[in-house]
Formats: C-alpha cells, structure tokens, sequence
C-alpha cells in the first residue's frame, strides 16, 4: 500500500507552509517587546549602578575631608592648650616685678577663662584674639622693668609662647584650607546633593581678628639700663 503521504496534494503543502509562516510572525510579535524590554532593562541597570557608584564617591570625599578638619581642628586644640598653659605662669613671673598691675593680671585671666570655655572656631576665634592682646599687654608692662626682661624664666616663657604661636599659625593656615576645600564640596553640584541628603554641614573658619591678623610675635625692645 502506498504511503499516505504521497497522497497529499499540494495545494495542502501550501496550507501548511502558510500556517507556519503566520505562527512565526505571531511568535515574533509577542517576543519582540520582550527583547527590547530587556534591553531597556539592562540600561535601566547599568544607569543605576553609575548613579550608585558616583553617589558613593561624592560621598567618600566628603566624609574624608570633613575628617581631615576634624584633625586639623586638633592639632589647632593642642597648640591653643600649650599657651593656656603658659599664660598662669607667664601672669606669675611678671606680678613679681610688677604687682601694682593687678587690673591687666586680671584682665589677661579673664580672656583664659573666656578661651578655655569656648566650644567652637568662632567662639575660640574671639576668646583666642582676646587673649593675645592680654597676653601682649604683659609684654609691654615688661618693657618698662629691665629685671623683668632679663628674668630667665621670663625670656624662657617668651620662647615658649613664641613656638606655640608660629604653630598655632601654621596649624590655622592648613585647617582653613580643608574646610575651603570640603565648604566648596557642599555647595558644588552633584555633591551638593549628597552633602543635604546627608546632612553636611559648612564648616567655620578659623580666621585671626582685625587687631591680631598676620603672625603674632612676642618680643621686647632692648634698652639700655
């Protein structure tokens, strides 16, 4: 017998190579969405992950700098406790030769205690000028006492203040430059973004007042006895 097959006709071949044909192109158009859709899906990740990373980075500068000034703030701290250090023994030495100066022993005590309650670079900034116009007006007291001026434990102080001073300079100098730098951090897109999302703050400068601008010295004026 023969085999069915060879009994179909091809108008029949033609049928079903149409019906496929028609299946395809429904397939396609079902698929087809779904690969773009994927496609759309991988940029969608890709964005966010860029996103991701540069939000980190911003993010990473900004807390690297702000604990940058946090230690430079101390080694500002340091230098500051060295000369409140110095300032009761200082007051001491020229009270020996200079008694009747109480009002100026106490005005220079006062700006201490001022100095030493202060909590923030302005505070600190204000209180620490202060003092070193107190602390200047008992070099002054010392220009009129030539034991005074040549009290070695004097000159040994004046040394002392004269080394904190010219490190409480430098250390200013480099703390300003950290907070300019993580100041202009804040407010420069897109880490600004980050830095009010995140809640940071600009910081303070640490800035030396009208009278005490410029590198503070302490010295006295030879004269002859």
């Amino acid at each position: 017998m023969a085999s069915p097959a060879l009994f179909l006709s091809p108008s029949c071949d033609r049928t079903t190579t149409t019906v496929a044909g028609k299946m395809q192109v429904v397939a396609n158009t079902i698929v087809r969405p779904f690969r773009a859709l994927g496609g759309l899906v991988i940029w969608v990740i890709v964005l966010a992950c860029f996103i991701a990373v540069s939000l980190l980075v911003f993010y990473n500068r900004l807390v690297s700098l702000r604990v940058r000034a946090s230690n430079a703030w101390a080694d500002i701290d340091v230098q500051l406790k060295r000369r409140h250090d110095l300032v009761p023994n200082l007051i001491a030495v020229v009270q020996g030769y200079a008694a009747h100066e109480k009002a100026i022993f106490e005005d220079v005590a006062r700006y201490r205690a001022q100095a030493l309650d202060a909590t923030d670079p302005r505070e600190t900034d204000t209180a620490e000028s202060q003092l070193t116009s107190g602390i200047k007006s008992l070099f002054a007291i010392a220009e009129n006492y030539p034991n005074l001026r040549a009290d070695e434990n004097f000159r040994k102080l004046q040394d002392q203040l004269a080394e904190v001073e010219n490190n409480i300079q430098y250390a200013r100098r480099y703390y300003n430059a950290v907070v300019r730098d993580y100041n202009t951090a804040t407010e420069l897109f897109p880490s600004r973004l980050v830095a009010s999302a995140f809640g940071f703050k600009r910081l303070a400068y640490f800035q030396a007042e009208a009278e005490a601008r410029g590198a503070v010295t302490f010295s006295l004026t030879d004269k002859q006895n």
